[in-house]
């Protein structure tokens, strides 16, 4: 269901909001900015608003030069965007004075920064560093999982469904498993009213066989 990957997320998604081209430690810093950017926020809308920053030349020293109205400019209309234009002036000046300007290369180190998560962690880490340290959990995995009955009991929040898939799902899956259940669940597994009579899934799933 995944094999034409033409959901926003393969478009637009945070691996392909950096500039590829840009020396290694600038397109870290573009990678991390992006995630913090796509919390609460479509893809078509972090990817926009990265292109926007993209334009003005991301880089750590020009978002540290940039007052706090033209960054929230810039960045609108992505979710909570006033407090994101907080985390990343803040992260941004701990970067630049703790880490050289470049980001953090631990889960442990990166969730201690301002407006970063363990989901968006874990992916700067595959994303950034290209190093598979955990599953980065999303409200469309968390949900998806639930759903498919992945976790043995129901999960409350995407950080307990991490620890529960990481409990069984091999590590050489850890990878993928994002952009896959994510592009599924923008296409198919909707958070209200999903697809099941067109889902391959159907007659496995048990949240299908209660619709």
């Amino acid at each position: 269901m995944r094999s034409s990957r033409d959901a926003p997320v393969d478009r637009m998604g945070v691996e392909k909001c950096y500039d590829s081209s840009a020396p290694p430690q600038v397109m870290r810093y573009q990678v991390l900015l992006s995630l913090m950017l796509s919390s609460q926020t479509k893809d078509e809308v972090t990817s926009a608003a990265m292109l926007r920053l993209r334009q003005r030349g991301l880089t750590v020293d020009s978002i540290l030069q940039m007052d706090d109205v033209t960054l929230g400019e810039i960045i609108y209309p992505v979710g909570f965007w006033r407090n994101k234009v907080k985390y990343i002036k803040q992260t941004t000046a701990i970067l630049k004075q703790k880490y050289g300007g470049d980001i953090p290369s631990t889960v442990e180190e990166l969730v201690k920064l301002p407006g970063v998560g363990p989901k968006m962690a874990h992916l700067a880490m595959h994303i950034a560093w290209n190093n598979v340290s955990g599953i980065g959990v999303d409200t469309h995995v968390h949900r998806i999982t639930n759903r498919l009955k992945w976790v043995k009991k129901e999960t409350r929040s995407p950080e307990e469904t991490r620890v529960a898939l990481e409990d069984w799902l091999p590590r050489d899956l850890w990878r993928e498993i994002n952009w896959l259940l994510v592009g599924f669940g923008q296409q198919t597994c909707l958070p209200v009213n999903p697809r099941c009579r067109e889902c391959l899934n159907q007659d496995i799933c048990p949240a299908a066989k209660r619709r």
